[in-house]
Order: C-alpha cells, then sequence, then structure tokens
C-alpha cells in the first residue's frame, strides 16, 4: 500500500489508519503508529511539502513474527525530531525516510490485504477504539499507582512503627546507662558526716539527667584534731572524664590534708601533683575547713565562685577567696579568708552551675542570696534541693550544679562571731 502527495495532516493520519486497518493492527500500535508519523511529518506539511507513506509485508523478525514495514518519505526536508521522543520507536532512518517496524498477529491477520482507504467502521469508530485503549491503559495505571501507594503506605507504616520500637529502646537504654552511672557516681560521693554540733546538706544535678556524671563533686571529713575539711570541684567539662579528674582533685586533696598541709598550700600542690600525669587537666577549688565547737572556719580557694555565709539573724555576706584553679596559671590560693560562725550560721558552697543559668553571676549571686534567705527554716538536709529548685525556675544555661549548705547548730563555741578577715 502507497499513499502519494500527502499534503495535510488529517490526509496522513487518515492514511495511517487505512494502512493499519488493512493490516489488522492492534489498537495500541495502530495509535502509536498515527501519533508517531504524525509528529514527524508535521512539520514537512506544515512547510507545504508532501510527504509519502508506504507499508510493505516482510518475513519473520527475531522472534519469529512477520513485520509491516512502514516508511514515511518526506523528500529533502530535515526532519529534527529526537527519536527517544517518538510514541513508537523508529527502526530506521534516512536524510529523506523514517521506518518503523511492527509486528503482525499471524493469528488474526488476513492473507489478502483491504482495499486502501477502507475502513468498515468509519475513522470516528477507530479513533473511539483507540481513545478506549488509551483510557484502558490510563486505568490500569491508575489501579498499579494506587496499589503502589497502598503498600508504600504500609512499608512506610512498618517503617516508622519501627523508628518508633528502635526510638523507644533507644530511650531504655539511654536511661538505663543514666542510672547504672548515676548510682556509680554517687557511691564515689561521700556519705552525710555525722558531727556534733553541725547539720549538713548537700545537692547534686547533672546539665543532663540521661548523663549523670559530671565534674561538679565534693569530700568532706574530719580531721585529727576534729576540724571539718570540706572540699568543692569544679572540674572542665561533662561527662565520665571530668568525673575521674574531680575524683583526682578530691582524693590529691584528702590525702595532702591528712598528710598534714597547711590549708593556703594545698590548692598548689594538689596541681604540682596531678598536672603531670594530665597536662590538660583544669579545675576550680574551694577549701573549707570548720572548727564545730569554736565556730572558727577557714577558707582557700582557687578560681571558684565564693562561699555564701547566712548569719542567723537574716545577714548574707558572701566570702571571696582569692586564687587560681588546678591547670591554670599561676595555680594556688592567695590567701586565706578567716571568719566565725555562730550557733544557727548557715554556710553554702556550691558550684556555679547555682548561680550561672541564666548567664549572668553578679544576678545570680544576687538571686541566691535572697533564696537562702527564704529557705533558711527548712531542715538543712533539705535546704540545697531547695535553693537548686528556686535558683533553675528559668534556665538559660544548662550546668552541673552542686549545693552544700553546713549550719552550725547549739553548743559550745568560742567569743562571739567577728567580721571576716583573711591572713
Amino acid at each position: 500500500m502507497t499513499a502519494t502527495d500527502l499534503r495535510s495532516l488529517p490526509a496522513l493520519r487518515h492514511a495511517v489508519r487505512s494502512l493499519a486497518d488493512t493490516h489488522r493492527l492492534g489498537v495500541e500500535a495502530r495509535a502509536r503508529l498515527a501519533l508517531a508519523v504524525t509528529r514527524v511529518a508535521a512539520p514537512v506539511v506544515e512547510a507545504d511539502h508532501p510527504v509519502t507513506l508506504t507499508a510493505t509485508r516482510q518475513g519473520a523478525g527475531e522472534d519469529g513474527a512477520r513485520l509491516l514495514a512502514v516508511t514515511l518519505d518526506h523528500g529533502a526536508y530535515r526532519v529534527d525530531v529526537p527519536e527517544d521522543e517518538l510514541p513508537l520507536a523508529a527502526h530506521s532512518t534516512t536524510r529523506s525516510t523514517v521506518t518503523w517496524h511492527i509486528a503482525l498477529d499471524t493469528a488474526g491477520a488476513t492473507t489478502e490485504p483491504r482495499g486502501a482507504g477502507e475502513l468498515p467502521h468509519g475513522e470516528t469508530e477507530v479513533l473511539l477504539k483507540e481513545l478506549g485503549a488509551a483510557l484502558a491503559q490510563v486505568d490500569a495505571l491508575k489501579a498499579e499507582h494506587r496499589l503502589l501507594k497502598h503498600e508504600l503506605a504500609e512499608t512506610n507504616s512498618g517503617v516508622l512503627a519501627l523508628y518508633v520500637q528502635l526510638d523507644e529502646r533507644d530511650q531504655q537504654v539511654r536511661r538505663a546507662h543514666g542510672r547504672v552511672l548515676r548510682e556509680l557516681e554517687d557511691a564515689l560521693r561521700p556519705p552525710v558526716l555525722d558531727v556534733p554540733g553541725l547539720e549538713l546538706g548537700v545537692h547534686y544535678a547533672p546539665a543532663d539527667s540521661e548523663a549523670p556524671t559530671g565534674g561538679d563533686l565534693y569530700d568532706w571529713f574530719v580531721l585529727p584534731d576534729g576540724t571539718v575539711h570540706i572540699t568543692v570541684v569544679d572540674a572542665l567539662g561533662h561527662g565520665v572524664r571530668s568525673t575521674r579528674t574531680a575524683l583526682n582533685v578530691t582524693h590529691a586533696v584528702r590525702t595532702l590534708a591528712l598528710e598534714g598541709h597547711p590549708l593556703p598550700s594545698i590548692v598548689a600542690r594538689t596541681n604540682e601533683v596531678l598536672t603531670p600525669f594530665d597536662p590538660a587537666l583544669m579545675a576550680t577549688v574551694l577549701l573549707a575547713r570548720l572548727r564545730p565547737e569554736t565556730g572558727e572556719l577557714h577558707l582557700a580557694g582557687g578560681s571558684h565562685p565564693p562561699a555564701l555565709l547566712m548569719r542567723r539573724d537574716g545577714g548574707t555576706e558572701y566570702l571571696e577567696t582569692p586564687g587560681r584553679g588546678i591547670g591554670f596559671p599561676l595555680p594556688g590560693s592567695e590567701e586565706v579568708r578567716r571568719t566565725r560562725m555562730r550557733p544557727g550560721d548557715l554556710l553554702l558552697l556550691y558550684t556555679d552551675g547555682l548561680t550561672e543559668s541564666r548567664r549572668d553571676p553578679e544576678e545570680g549571686e544576687a538571686r541566691l542570696a535572697r533564696a537562702v534567705r527564704d529557705h533558711a527554716h527548712l531542715p538543712t538536709a533539705h535546704l540545697p534541693r531547695a535553693l537548686a529548685k528556686e535558683m533553675h525556675a528559668v534556665i538559660l544555661h544548662a550546668d552541673d550544679t552542686l549545693a552544700l549548705a553546713v549550719r552550725l547548730g547549739a553548743g559550745p563555741t568560742g567569743p562571739g562571731g567577728e567580721p571576716g578577715r583573711r591572713e
């Protein structure tokens, strides 16, 4: 079959459908061929150049099926249509022709081709069949898309459930890990001393409840002469390493104190002992020695926040202790702060996590003095926790927190309290 001098697209499409009906092509193959031929011929026909369409039967292809070769001859007119954009891929092209090979259904094909131009059901019927086939494909794609969405939703649901389970398991592991670390760290903290004439209380809270180890640590013990020695340490950093650093500091201080080293020398001597083994060590330290029977209080420190002393009548005073911490340049206590506590007086030692939760140390110290006056009526054992709760009502900077309270009870004391002085 040959159709020559086709000068309009409707005529070209009619010719394609006629040869497709003649050779009993399937609906989809016919539709794809019509669209492909039209796409290639459109610029030629629109330029008022004729095209020629030819269809010939050929022998069996690689799959054994007979082939129909449909060739569009567009003359010398140049056609620039990418082959991968055609609804039906072309099998060969030359400068003036494009050829498509279409497998014939030998079971349904007739041996005698029908006459060219015969469309027994009319072209409208042909177009309706092509439209029906296209809609059927669309419906099939929609059904497949719905199925894929359903399968994807089920997969996502399963992945989400697995993620939730893994997250819950991770939280359980973290909490269990935190509890173990907290128990280990609590075991490292000395129990509350039982000293006649003194009431003691302590509170510690980590910056992260799920990682309860930190560098805030304390130690207290009674020296051979009956003086109570208290050490408060804040090692740089968080986690297990800072806890190890703080432990090293408290152990070194205890050893030096029990060996009889004078209070003013202990911070510097601790630095000499520890830094050769840990050059990166940095820690602030506050040391306090209190004789319960007289109320005499000595303080030495290195780069640590000052102790707060509240008198029984409600007056408060921060006891500054100049010096540089362990690992700092020129470490050591510059002088010792001395004062005397009277029965009912309260001494508070703490780390900066208590007063710097809002990033302003001076504002924090002012709030702490008010909080101590407001909560001084509480038992000493409960006072540090109550202070921490009030001070941390708003937290802009989370840090490990340690608060330690010492109240001098009724009992024999020396001369009445005297203003703090330094030596």
